[in-house]
């Protein structure tokens, strides 16, 4: 068994996909360390010959692995050397993709990365929107917003706002549930009215009240049993309203903010293909259409970074 590898991503655009999938499939051998690479924008044959030889004489004798999502197919046969282990992700998929399809790839590296004017602009849009309305601003704005995030202080709302608005581009409010709310059992007319966009956030109390106390140490807002009665209020707002409730406590900040957006059905609403030009004849835009699951009570172990 190997107990370290070298590994090279290259591509010929910026290689995050090369990246995303060499890692994702690295992460299940713990117990080997890996030395990594990156070796984006590889344009010619000549660029690649001198990637090659680089990889060939540090890594000598030693079976480098190399992930590669080049698409062009002369650059990609450089690196098809019995003294390199290829995994070429364009050559495994394209092949079968264009005979299912019926139809040629593009072949141009980055297409997926190429956001037009009108995507930039949406995304500006959502993160204006996503400061704009923190902490309960602009209630009566709330009629814009893609998704509404309720929960009680300290439960994660902002970064996960933020996420949204920034990683899918989604006009996102977030609204602290306060003392009034949480006694009464109502939300603010601009929620009550938005509920079909809105989702919430609840946690386990010893972590809430963990970093509660690193704000205000020794205070009655920081203390168990205000944070255990606080949740319990939060989700009893949560089922009246018929509210999705999930729990922030064992999940990243990535997985919470990919729930919300399934448990939505919001997944229209990040498409940058959409509204993108063909540059040629064989340059379709093509829409996906997904099926949106019914609303119902989520309740699942998650972590989030404070």
């Amino acid at each position: 068994m190997w107990k370290k590898k070298d590994i090279y991503y290259v591509s010929g655009c910026t290689g995050i996909v090369a990246i995303d999938v060499g890692k994702s499939l690295l992460s299940q051998f713990p117990e080997t360390t890996f030395h990594e690479e990156k070796f984006p924008f590889i344009k010619t044959i000549s660029d690649a010959q001198k990637t090659l030889d680089h990889i060939i004489r540090q890594s000598a004798g030693k079976a480098p692995i190399i992930f590669s999502s080049l698409v062009n197919p002369e650059i990609r046969e450089i690196f098809n050397h019995p003294e390199v282990k290829l995994f070429d992700i364009c050559d495994a998929f394209l092949g079968r993709l264009e005979n299912c399809l019926e139809s040629k790839a593009l072949l141009l590296p980055g297409f997926s990365r190429n956001i037009d004017a009108f995507g930039i602009s949406k995304k500006a849009e959502a993160i204006d929107y996503c400061l704009e309305h923190d902490d309960g601003i602009k209630q009566d704005d709330y009629n814009k917003a893609d998704v509404i995030v309720l929960g009680v202080s300290r439960s994660g709302k902002t970064p996960i706002s933020v996420y949204l608005s920034t990683h899918m581009g989604l006009k996102s409010a977030n609204y602290p549930l306060t003392e009034e709310n949480l006694n009464s059992y109502r939300l603010p007319v601009g929620i009550s009215k938005n509920i079909k966009k809105t989702v919430g956030l609840t946690t386990n109390h010893e972590i809430l009240s963990t970093i509660r106390q690193e704000r205000y140490p020794n205070s009655n807002y920081a203390k168990r049993s205000n944070c255990i009665q606080e949740l319990h209020q939060a989700e009893q707002i949560f089922q009246k309203y018929n509210i999705p409730a999930i729990n922030t406590s064992r999940k990243s900040i990535e997985e919470l903010a990919a729930q919300i957006y399934q448990e939505l059905g919001l997944y229209q609403k990040t498409s940058l293909l959409k509204k993108q030009n063909p540059r040629s004849s064989r340059e379709k835009g093509v829409r996906k259409i997904l099926s949106v699951k019914p609303r119902k009570q989520i309740w699942i172990n998650s972590t989030l970074d404070p």
